[in-house]
């Protein structure tokens, strides 16, 4: 919970310095609060916070995802100056909001009632339904930010009805009560349809097909930087959560809901892959692409092993950092041309090499080819899968090969064109660049050494 209250003042540190130079040092405060919550987390709890342990344990798990999504929002925070060059008048909003989200994340890694769990996901949900309209001027915006309000708002009613059914059959909101519950009572009805109704939930916070429909039109239509965010961080906070409540809450009834959980994975695989290759704008693409990836990353309920939650942790990893690598060129680009198809990004690596190599990097990590720390994630998650349910992994790597094709079109538009299409003097800025070798060194690193996982974040 210290981490918790660290982000938390961060957040209103940095709403507040909204009032000064119109906000411009917001991003500087959210940093350095962020690296002081980092610091914390790989510190013991207080002994203060043992009195809440019934809501809200920070463990090692918690901490090993706070890390992980602390790490991802500081490379976002990084690149924020250019990507919220147009949003001058409320910088300091837009941090503080991000900053919001990710108190609502750290609490769905620690949760152990499904109160806090409904809280999580509403502190989670809630500022991101104000960052998607933040382009007041682009009606796409304005569309984006309407359509994940209902949605979410569909989502919620799931999830409360759900809890309401688990709690009218057990009598209690606490995840290890209710997992008991289930294991003695294997024909509660209630129980069943109270479970199948909060993952319905929890499927449309990770966008799981088909209740994947928000996501394309949500993530095109909201500013960039934000779209980074909600793939991300966000997707690593709802993973956990939901894993957390399907493996611990549900444990004793997993026959009931595996199946389902199955049926998603494998409409979500065929059905993202084959409308990725239908797009020919990148920003929709890489939506389709992110709803995919929550198909891959499903794959983890299925012959969870010790291994389990590291294999999840790892992949969320490799795929969020990947996903701020793509994205990285993709503002630049709609930055200078106002628009991000394809053919946008033509002839880009002939002025700036850098920013293309680590989306090329990116993309083909994002593919899982070997050597790339997207591979090793995915290598886990599929080995483990492939115990109990070999057919479904041979659809994902169906899927993987699919993406191969709609990721190189992005990479030849960039470094196979002669002609370059940007006929500008404007260069990236040095701390752009800076994240951009990071970013190289992660996903390569992690692709030949993945033990280096376990040391940078004390495992």
């Amino acid at each position: 919970m210290t981490v918790f209250i660290i982000v938390f003042l961060t957040a209103l540190a940095a709403l507040f310095a909204g009032v000064f130079s119109n906000g411009k040092w917001s991003r500087y405060i959210g940093i350095i609060g962020l690296l002081v919550a980092l610091y914390f987390s790989y510190l013991p709890e207080c002994s203060f916070f043992d009195q809440y342990k019934h809501m809200f344990e920070f463990g090692t798990n918690a901490a090993l995802f706070t890390k992980i999504s602390i790490v991802v929002t500081i490379l976002i925070f990084m690149i924020a100056g250019f990507a919220f060059s147009n949003h001058r008048s409320h910088q300091s909003e837009l941090y503080a909001l991000m900053l919001i989200s990710l108190c609502g994340g750290i609490i769905l890694f620690s949760y152990q009632n499904l109160v806090t769990l409904f809280l999580g996901v509403e502190i989670l949900s809630i500022p991101l339904y104000v960052l998607a309209g933040a382009n007041k001027t682009d009606l796409r915006s304005t569309e984006a930010s309407i359509k994940y309000l209902l949605m979410g708002a569909f989502a919620t009613g799931f999830l409360l009805f759900g809890v309401a059914m688990i709690y009218g059959s057990t009598g209690s909101f606490d995840l290890y009560q209710i997992q008991e519950f289930g294991t003695k009572a294997q024909g509660n009805l209630m129980f069943k349809l109270g479970a199948i109704m909060m993952l319905v939930a929890l499927a449309f916070k990770v966008s799981l097909a088909p209740f994947h429909m928000w996501s394309p039109d949500v993530y095109q239509g909201t500013p960039s930087l934000i779209s980074v965010f909600m793939m991300t961080v966000v997707k690593i906070s709802a993973f956990f959560g939901f894993f957390r409540l399907m493996t611990i809450a549900f444990g004793g009834i997993v026959p009931e809901w595996i199946q389902i959980i199955g049926v998603l994975v494998i409409i979500t695989l065929l059905l993202a892959n084959a409308m990725g290759l239908a797009q020919s704008n990148a920003k929709r693409m890489l939506a389709y692409s992110s709803v995919s990836h929550a198909g891959y990353i499903a794959l983890i309920f299925f012959g969870t092993t010790n291994s389990s939650v590291y294999n999840l942790a790892f992949y969320l990893f490799a795929y969020s950092i990947a996903t701020v690598g793509v994205f990285m060129s993709l503002i630049w680009v709609e930055k200078l041309k106002r628009e991000c198809s394809i053919m946008a990004f033509k002839g880009l690596a002939k002025n700036e090499v850098l920013i293309s190599i680590v989306a090329a990097i990116a993309l083909l990590s994002m593919a899982g080819v070997p050597l790339t720390a997207g591979f090793i994630g995915k290598f886990g998650i599929f080995s483990q899968a492939i115990v109990t349910n070999p057919l479904i992994v041979l659809i994902a790597i169906l899927g993987s090969a699919v993406s191969i094709a709609y990721y190189l079109r992005l990479i030849i538009a960039m470094f196979f064109y002669k002609e370059s299409s940007f006929n500008t003097s404007e260069r990236v800025s040095i701390t752009y660049n800076a994240v951009a070798v990071l970013i190289i060194i992660m996903l390569i690193t992690l692709g030949i050494y993945p033990d280096l996982f376990k040391i940078a974040f004390a495992l």
